[in-house]
């Protein structure tokens, strides 16, 4: 008579889940085991030596990104205070009327209007300038004109050279990480790959021996 199998037993539960260390699941590819592969030893490293780099490269990417930002901004300021002029100019039509008066956004609101004005060369000259909400034709604005006489926006300020200078610091400390994550993403995919390839041959050796004849 054969002897009766014994019904199958729960696993065993762990009495202290909460204790056991995770730093060894975070980092078992560094650990030595028989089902580690070369490349995963690779991978590791791949992925050590791209955090290393975006740490190190982010800080001096953004110095230097917000720095050539400045210097270029700063003179490009200085050279048009030097080659731009103000003056004043007469609305050739009346401004438009804003659908809110007196509210805030009409006080914000700037609407192009053709004006008239002489050129530093003293030849009268026309174009279209942004002026606030409701003035009649006749009013005398100020305008900035180049240096060859044509209407153009005014020199940078220092607050625009500034938020430009930190737009392009920030564009720098946002790239790097993207481009060492990007990086990562490929190099993770084409060991991925590498791995399927070694499991498919190694398959093809193994999958005869398991081969079975009637």
């Amino acid at each position: 008579m054969a002897r009766e199998i014994p019904p199958a037993q729960p696993p065993p539960t762990d009495p202290e889940p909460a204790r056991r260390p995770r730093v060894h699941c975070l980092l078992w590819r560094w650990r030595r085991n028989p089902l580690r592969r070369p490349s995963d030893r690779l991978q590791a490293w791949v992925t050590l030596t791209l955090a290393l780099a975006v740490l190190i490269t982010t800080p001096a990417a953004m110095f230097a990104a917000g720095d050539r930002a400045h210097r270029h901004y700063r003179s490009t300021a200085q050279h048009e205070a030097l080659t731009r002029t103000q003056q004043s100019a007469t609305l050739t039509h009346d401004a438009p009327r804003h659908p809110e008066p007196g509210s805030e956004e009409a006080k914000r609101a700037r609407y192009p209007v053709p004006v008239r004005y002489t050129d530093p060369s003293g030849a009268t000259r026309t174009g279209k300038t942004n002026v606030e909400p409701s003035l009649p034709a006749g009013t005398t604005v100020r305008i900035w004109t180049g240096a060859d006489g044509k209407l153009t926006e005014p020199p940078l300020t220092a607050e625009q050279v500034r938020n430009h200078t930190m737009g392009w610091a920030m564009l720098a400390f946002l790239s790097v990480p993207l481009t060492g994550l990007a990086a990562h993403a490929a190099t993770s995919r084409r060991i991925h790959r590498h791995n399927l390839g070694q499991w498919d041959t190694a398959w093809a050796r193994t999958a005869p021996h398991w081969t079975t004849h009637s």
